[in-house]
């Protein structure tokens, strides 16, 4: 998935714990094999490269986390949307770090961007595009899902103090370490590498971070990230970063990138419908300088977040 995955694992038995930790990192491999927008012969390339013509049958499990996507979807109001790879490589963020397109090249690839355009059979378990140009792109929740799945193997071979990553962003916490009561993950700050914007204590809960500086170039003196919001085809302005406590590392890893679309109000109104929910988010510095910092269901509990 373009990222390194690691993990730490607690216990007294060095070679059952090392058992485990591999076989974790092998379902991570095959999901890579799956998954993957940039690897020729992966399930969602044979997706791409079919379903606008014939219903494409997949495995029980990818299809499940379609439908996750869809649904995930429709809660945020489109602000998530693993069909938006047309107006990622119209921006030139497909193997690049960006470039101004025309104005009539982003509506084009609008029209093949939304949820609405992949049409699920779950009787079939097929997947139909609409229309010629839908692309499937799982970046946005994939590693969440990876992290999510090995975890998982880690729980079924009762490992009780792990900590998994991907890429940094998608965190998973199993229990703590050996006489401590959490796991601390620290979140860098968006404008300074050097700075830490937050230490979010972690247990048995998950922790994913989005932010727009990954994939950026300037314009006109404007500053244009890789994370472009589907429904207007433009990148978002105004949030640069957005950490989300969640119990599902999918769930999360969708909605950190969701959110930064949406912004402040649309995370606020979100997590009202979803307290078990935190967010952490960092918007553009207002007229002192400072990044301001907003916060929603972020709080200290047994698995939980100090700020």
């Amino acid at each position: 998935m373009a990222t390194r995955f690691e993990m730490v694992l607690c216990g007294a038995d060095e070679i059952f714990l090392r058992a485990a930790g591999e076989e974790a990192l092998d379902e991570i491999e095959r999901l890579e094999a799956q998954l993957s927008f940039y690897r020729e012969g992966s399930e969602i390339n044979g997706i791409n490269a079919r379903a606008a013509r014939e219903p494409v049958q997949v495995e029980p499990r990818l299809f499940q986390l379609l439908q996750r996507a869809a649904q995930l979807s429709a809660e945020t109001d489109g602000a998530f949307d693993v069909t938006v790879a047309p107006l990622l490589r119209c921006w030139g963020f497909v193997r690049g770090t960006g470039a101004m397109p025309p104005p009539e090249a982003i509506e084009e690839a609008r029209q093949c961007v939304g949820m609405s355009h992949v049409l699920l059979d779950e009787a079939n378990y097929t997947v139909r595009f609409a229309r010629e140009g839908v692309t499937l792109d799982l970046g946005s929740i994939g590693k969440g899902y990876a992290v999510e799945r090995a975890a998982q193997i880690l729980r079924d071979n009762d490992i009780i103090s792990a900590l998994i990553h991907g890429g940094t962003s998608s965190i998973v916490a199993i229990g703590c370490p050996p006489d401590q009561t959490s796991w601390n993950v620290a979140i860098r700050h968006p404008l300074d590498a050097a700075q830490r914007l937050a230490v979010v204590p972690l247990r048995d809960y998950a922790l994913s971070v989005s932010a727009v500086h990954g994939k950026a170039f300037q314009a006109d003196g404007k500053r244009y990230g890789h994370v472009i919001d589907p429904r207007t085809g433009y990148p978002v302005q105004g949030a640069l970063l957005c950490a989300v406590l969640s119990s599902s590392p999918t769930d999360g890893d969708a909605l950190s990138t969701a959110f930064l679309v949406l912004g402040e109000e649309g995370a606020r109104r979100y997590c009202a419908q979803h307290p078990d929910v935190g967010v952490l988010m960092a918007l553009e510095p207002e007229e002192t300088g400072e990044v301001r910092v907003v916060t929603v269901n972020w709080k200290q509990d047994e698995h939980g977040a100090s700020f």
